[in-house]
């Protein structure tokens, strides 16, 4: 019973560390809509375009130049740790963020209106049920190095 416990737990753990790098990443769905995907009905999610309470976070405001601003942005973004950028345009940034552990990948999107300066933004976990905070916890770490670094509000 002790060695099939064991098998069986080993086999749990197995299959969450292999499909924990898989999942669903964005399909650019800002690209050309000028809107960033919604959130899942799970805790995993924050965006400034949510609706609801839970998932809402509020949008990045540059100062200055918004060209200037956006390319500080994806240098920063580039820079950190465990975090690739996959697509970036002159208005849209899709990065992947792995976790430390088992690797699981939440996607970081970034959508800025150039005319007003404002950035929507939203990072989501592609499986499980909850992050624990650590997608609304990124972007606040996000805000904070920008503020510091001078280029948003």
């Amino acid at each position: 019973m002790k060695n099939a416990m064991g098998i069986y737990v080993l086999w749990v753990t197995v299959t969450v560390v292999i499909t924990g790098c898989s999942g669903s990443k964005p399909n650019g769905s800002a690209l050309g809509t000028g809107r960033l995907g919604g959130c899942p009905d799970r805790p995993n999610c924050v965006s400034s375009e949510a609706r609801e309470d839970r998932h809402l976070i509020a949008p990045l405001r540059l100062k200055g130049d918004p060209v200037m601003g956006w390319d500080a942005i994806r240098r920063v973004i580039g820079s950190l740790p465990r975090t690739t950028i996959i697509q970036s345009t002159d208005r849209y940034l899709h990065a992947e963020s792995k976790s430390r552990l088992f690797g699981f990948i939440d996607d970081l999107e970034l959508q800025l209106d150039s005319e007003t300066g404002v950035i929507a933004i939203r990072s989501a976990s592609r499986v499980g049920y909850s992050d624990l905070g650590v997608n609304r916890r990124r972007v606040e770490a996000l805000r904070r190095i920008l503020n510091e670094d001078g280029i948003v509000q």
